[in-house]
């Protein structure tokens, strides 16, 4: 027996190792397969890359498994002896770095296992330059991979595609740097969008496409332009061999619109267009793609007081204007709305002459004076010197409130720059023209304290009229402060001692209110020989003959000028 089992090798067999074998019978479902055992191996089909190229007779090479199983026949397997063959032989000839090409045979968590005469595994990461969402699509496809890690104890093998296209995106980089040349047209697939463009891959070879670049007209963002995948022609605009860097254009690829802008929006012709962005101080309208004009918010109506243009205007609606100006050099187009319509302001000289009698609203104050609106868009201003013959106005808020009803006098209309002037004491006649008429020295008059300053106290007569009485004509004793005597609001007798038409003065005196007529008039003749006005300081005794009626410390021009210093 152990003659026999000498000589038919079977003592030979070890389990776990790559023996010879001969293809005895092809079954329907296995090949069976004599390896020089007590009994034959059968390995099933599915181990075969083509069934059909095995005959019968043929050697082959299979791996031992068990010796004997169950049914007591050897448990062989084709596929796991040309498994260790080929680790073999890529142990032999294979480091990492080394290219080889493989199939993709299935997806698995994480990436795709490839068989390059072994199964390797390779990341999603290493699939292509951009990780795939897909990847489906790449099993039962043939590439070149390169192998980025071998681990021989555990028999497993690390690929990369990518690497390789990376390293061939290289070598065509450095040749389209070398190559490409501003003003050449290139094809390319969108890569990327960022907010400020989009970075387009001319096959090996990023370029950025900026924002600006993409299109003549408003863009809000890239995204509105292109997308990831789509392929464009674009215009190489710069190219940075130093830094690697391309500028291309898509809208260079296009005829620039504003080139014959005038000949097609001339000045003073009418278009429509639609509103694409409202901006604080305008609207932007579209005439044609690429091609926007600007209404500024002062251009869109003739009457209406329009704070914002979205109070009147909406992105997208579509409007009608007139070219005002064209700058071809700026891409510039200035529009109007109201110019649409007839200008009211022609008609005001007609519709307000000067001297004419209006009546109005006060809509606005400022410290210069009041806005009346005339009708709706037209308004009149009534300047703080027109608003009292007797009065100086400081705070036209004191006079007047906004919603006032007033009447006024128009005193100048200019219609090119829109202005109306008014006078409100214009409606009155002004009562110094009659003074003559109303008082006359020598007269009787009462009246009420209205200020007080150091030198005297201003006394409110009739229409508005403010009388001085210094305070050396309020009693015959000495006053050192006209306060200690008088009281704003307090009701007191006089006598009319001064009358100055022209400097628009009226002296009085309390003292006098009881004098005879000789005293009265030695009072009135002492008062006239003083110098008005005084520039020296005010007298304070109670003496007639020492009395300056508007001495008061300084130079004024008018009764008003001492009412301002007595208000201040």
């Amino acid at each position: 027996m152990e003659k026999l089992l000498a000589e038919s090798g079977f003592g030979a067999l070890k389990a776990h190792s790559v023996v010879k074998g001969k293809v005895m019978e092809i079954r329907k479902d296995t090949v069976v397969v004599d390896i020089g055992g007590k009994s034959e191996g059968f390995i099933p089909h599915s181990e075969f890359p083509d069934i059909g190229e095995i005959q019968v007779g043929q050697d082959l090479e299979v791996y031992l498994e068990r010796l004997e199983t169950k049914e007591g026949t050897p448990l062989v397997s084709y596929d796991r002896a040309q498994q260790i063959r080929r680790w073999e032989s890529i142990e032999a000839n294979c480091t990492e770095g080394s290219v080889v090409q493989g199939r993709v045979k299935a997806k698995v968590k994480g990436g795709l296992i490839v068989s390059v005469g072994v199964d390797a595994f390779m990341p999603s990461s290493q699939i292509d330059v951009v990780q795939p969402k897909n990847l489906d699509a790449y099993v039962g496809q043939t590439y070149d991979f390169k192998i980025i890690k071998i681990n021989k104890d555990k028999k497993n093998i690390v690929v990369s595609r990518r690497e390789l296209i990376e390293e061939q995106r290289g070598e065509k980089r450095r040749l389209l740097l070398e190559d490409v040349k501003p003003g050449t047209i290139r094809r390319g697939v969108v890569k990327n969008i960022t907010d400020y463009g989009a970075f387009v891959d001319l096959d090996g070879l990023d370029g950025l496409l900026h924002v600006t670049d993409m299109s003549w007209g408003r863009i809000g963002h890239p995204s509105e332009v292109v997308k990831v995948g789509e392929e464009l022609s674009v215009m190489v605009i710069e190219v940075d061999r130093d830094r690697e860097r391309v500028s291309l254009g898509l809208k260079q690829t296009q005829s620039n619109p504003w080139e014959g802008i005038e000949r097609r929006f001339p000045a003073g012709g009418k278009v429509r267009g639609k509103v694409v962005n409202l901006v604080a101080y305008g609207a932007f309208v579209e005439l044609e793609p690429g091609v926007e004009g600007l209404v500024h918010v002062s251009e869109l109506s003739w009457t209406k007081r329009i704070q914002k243009p979205s109070d009147l205007l909406k992105v997208g609606q579509e409007v009608e204007a007139i070219v005002l100006a064209v700058n071809t050099q700026e891409q510039k187009i200035s529009l109007g709305m109201r110019q649409l319509e007839a200008n009211p302001w022609e008609m005001v000289r007609h519709n307000y002459p000067v001297g004419a009698r209006v009546r109005g609203k006060v809509r606005n104050l400022t410290n210069y004076g009041a806005f009346v609106e005339l009708e709706e868009g037209i308004d009149g201003m009534v300047h703080v010197t027109d608003m009292s013959w007797t009065r100086r106005i400081t705070n036209p808020g004191d006079h007047l409130k906004k919603g006032d009803e007033v009447e006024a006098i128009v005193l100048d209309v200019d219609v090119d720059q829109q202005r109306i002037s008014l006078g409100l004491k214009q409606t009155m006649e002004d009562p110094w023209s009659a003074i003559d008429r109303t008082y006359k020295v020598g007269d009787l008059v009462k009246g009420k304290v209205s200020k007080i300053a150091n030198f005297g106290a201003f006394v409110e007569l009739s229409d508005d009229i403010d009388g001085l009485v210094h305070i050396s004509q309020i009693s015959e004793d000495r006053v050192e402060n006209v306060k200690d005597v008088l009281k704003v609001g307090q009701e007191v007798e006089a006598r009319v001692i001064k009358i100055d038409k022209d400097e628009r003065r009226i002296g009085l005196s309390i003292k006098a209110a009881t004098y005879d007529a000789d005293r009265l008039a030695a009072e009135i003749s002492s008062y006239d020989r003083i110098k008005q006005p005084s520039t020296g300081p005010a007298p304070t005794g109670g003496s007639s003959t020492s009395s300056g009626s508007f001495s008061s410390g300084g130079d004024f021009n008018s009764l008003g000028d001492l009412l301002d210093k007595a208000g201040n």
